[in-house]
């Protein structure tokens, strides 16, 4: 069993360069599906997501190389419209090719998604956009099949969902006519998205507004494109500066991605300073309480930010307060905090955080991608030695967590231990 072994309570000093963007690269490695040329994606991060998107792509008939962070696909020749359920449950966001597989073969059939389990995330959204379109989607022995020629026509969301706005974009590109998505995501992530379609041919505008209006139909070449720095990432690693101490530089980002983040972490007492593609953070020997932080869709506080934030406001003063707007389950890493001494309430969407003087370092085990790099976040603020299992939910989403947090000057190895069976 792999672990983390972190020794803690060590002020940090140095600098990383922030990973390609997971949510960012997952939709775009969907979106060659419907190119009929070679598209070079640069940048692309090296997570167990990405890995079974490609494998995805190779089971659908394509041709797929990897090159260290360049990744080229040949979607020329497609053989498949059948997504085999090994692969759909190995993460939530493979619900994305339906769309694109539809709009490309005139047929797509997948299982249920899989993925962390934050609550209820249902994909009727996807859905519905889809049947717009004109898809005929019904369910056969499990499987989602979903068949029929698209037509552009008006999609508005009952909520601004990034991954139905991205199946939306996807499928549209294919349909004749024009198509209009109100209530889109406004997700940095969204206009990667459209600046990679634009790259292949696609007439599409106003990703990154409320409103996105496609010119469908039209066939899709290849093309190259860079994928966007990781936000999460970079909020993750400015979270372990604030929660540990001493000072950081994370580059590659735009830090107008992170300014949600940043303004809480400057209202806890750190000195953060922005510039082009660089955020720099001081942070004191000890945070003080914020005001509450409301999770919210882009350009509100990231849902994914919240659980590495509340790990740096652990060891703090006065009582921080998080209103978690966005899923049911996501304060599953509290209980694991509170092993390391936090002071957390939790009811319904609430949590409570109660800053002591100091953390300990414990045995804890990550239960999803963000509550385990929240517990990294912690092990680094606390006194001794942390032991962090479960990393195979981070590695769905950091590329090399340890070698980033050693870049930043902690103190953590990946170790290999033996489990007793008795």
């Amino acid at each position: 069993m792999s672990v983390f072994r972190i020794q803690g309570d060590r002020p940090l000093s140095g600098s990383v360069r922030v990973q390609g963007a997971k949510n960012s690269v997952l939709p775009i490695l969907a979106a060659t599906f419907l190119s009929t040329g070679v598209c070079v994606l640069h940048n692309c991060p090296w997570l167990s997501d990405v890995e079974h998107t490609l494998d995805i792509l190779r089971h659908l008939g394509c041709k797929v190389e990897r090159d260290g962070e360049t990744v080229t696909v040949d979607a020329s020749a497609p053989t498949g419209c059948s997504v085999p359920d090994s692969l759909m449950r190995e993460m939530r966001s493979s619900v994305i090719f339906l769309g694109p597989v539809l709009g490309r073969m005139g047929r797509s059939e997948l299982t249920y998604p899989g993925g962390c389990e934050l609550g209820p995330r249902p994909i009727d959204l996807h859905l519905s956009a889809l049947r717009a379109l004109g898809a005929e989607i019904g369910e056969r022995n499990g499987r989602l099949v979903a068949e029929g020629e698209l037509t552009g026509a008006d999609i508005t969301l009952s909520i601004a969902s990034v991954g139905a706005t991205e199946n939306a974009m996807l499928a549209a590109v294919a349909a004749k006519g024009i198509t209009t998505i109100t209530n889109a995501a406004r997700e940095p992530e969204i206009v990667d998205l459209q600046n990679f379609l634009r790259t292949l041919g696609a007439k599409i505008r106003g990703a990154g507004s409320s409103v996105i209006v496609i010119e469908g139909g039209v066939p899709l070449h290849g093309g190259e494109h860079t994928v966007l720095a990781d936000r999460i990432v970079a909020a993750t690693y400015l979270s372990a500066v604030a929660a540990a101490g001493g000072e950081g530089e994370v580059t590659g980002v735009d830090w107008r991605q992170l300014s949600t983040v940043t303004a809480v972490l400057a209202e806890a007492g750190c000195q953060v300073e922005s510039g082009m593609e660089t955020i720099h953070i001081t942070a004191p020997k000890r945070l003080r309480a914020v005001r509450p932080i409301r999770t919210a869709p882009y350009p509100g506080f990231p849902t994914d930010a919240q659980a590495v934030v509340m790990a740096a406001l652990c060891k703090g003063t006065g009582a921080s307060v998080f209103v978690e707007n966005m899923f049911d389950s996501r304060y599953r890493h509290v209980d694991e905090l509170a092993r390391m001494g936090a002071d957390i309430r939790v009811e319904g969407r609430v949590a409570v955080v109660y800053g002591v003087p100091r953390l300990f370092g414990a045995r804890v085990r990550a239960g999803d991608l963000r509550g385990g790099a929240a517990l990294a976040v912690a092990g680094l603020g606390a006194e001794g030695e942390t032991v962090l299992s479960g990393l195979r939910h981070i590695c769905r989403g950091y590329e090399d967590l340890a070698g980033d947090l050693r870049a930043l000057g902690a103190k953590i190895v990946l170790e290999e231990e033996i489990v007793s069976e008795s």
